[in-house]
């Protein structure tokens, strides 16, 4: 596992949209996994701005979302299909049918998850993933417990992140309880990781990440297993 420690947020956005921009350039046809959450936001707009002035390409890339709220329609502004619109895909090149999140409306939530995890290896697998780590440790919705699941699936959402999550909703009643994400073997699948992290509040998950051992009471650990993860991080999050 690598460490990146930046001065500050705007230089891990940087870094990390030069890793992203590099595996553009290497791979044109590439498959990202991407995340939600304000921490990546820096990132996706170096990387719109970056496609914009011609730098990087993402006319042939594919893009699979790490997780949607369960239920949540996609038109719904804390949709993460909503927020990845907003946030990256309206302002690049990329096909909009090559662009995958989990369906927040399904009838059928255990199907939904199958097919994700098909259309997944169908692709190719993921080349890069980008991740971001909640306060206690949960990457997507792989939130802590006495078990994790390998695969994409519905899951419910602890109380620590329900708090983390009412802040983007107008009383903590709105936030969902549950979601669809990907399981830590599809996560673990991915050729390349990186993980991002910012602000004081995400210090303790850091440090377990780094520090601590391998436990399905932080799910970020899991990464350590993996040959391949960068972990860029501001001072604030980093702990010596």
């Amino acid at each position: 596992m690598r460490v990146i420690v930046c001065d500050n947020y705007e230089e891990v956005s940087k870094q990390a949209a030069k890793i992203v921009a590099s595996q553009l350039v290497l791979k044109p046809d590439s498959v990202l996994g991407l995340a939600t959450g304000s921490t990546p936001v820096g990132m996706y707009n170096i990387l719109s701005e970056m496609n914009k002035n011609g730098e990087i390409d993402f006319k042939d890339v594919t893009s699979f979302n790490l997780d949607e709220y369960y239920p949540m329609a996609a038109e719904h502004d804390q949709s993460y299909r909503y927020f990845m619109n907003e946030n990256l895909f309206n302002g690049i090149n990329i096909n909009m049918e090559n662009t995958h999140v989990l369906s927040g409306t399904t009838d059928d939530p255990e199907k939904e998850c199958a097919d994700f995890e098909k259309m997944i290896d169908a692709a190719g697998g993921i080349d890069l993933q980008v991740l971001g780590i909640g306060q206690n440790g949960h990457i997507g919705f792989n939130e802590p417990d006495t078990f994790l699941y390998a695969n994409t699936h519905l899951t419910d959402l602890t109380e620590n992140t329900i708090q983390a999550n009412s802040r983007f909703f107008e009383k903590i009643e709105d936030v969902p309880t549950q979601a669809l994400t990907m399981g830590i073997a599809t996560i673990l699948k991915s050729k390349r990781i990186i993980i991002l992290a910012s602000g004081s509040n995400k210090r303790e998950a850091v440090t377990d990440l780094i520090e601590g051992e391998i436990s399905t009471n932080n799910p970020a650990s899991m990464l350590k297993v993996h040959n391949d993860v960068i972990v860029i991080c501001d001072k604030e999050a980093y702990s010596k």
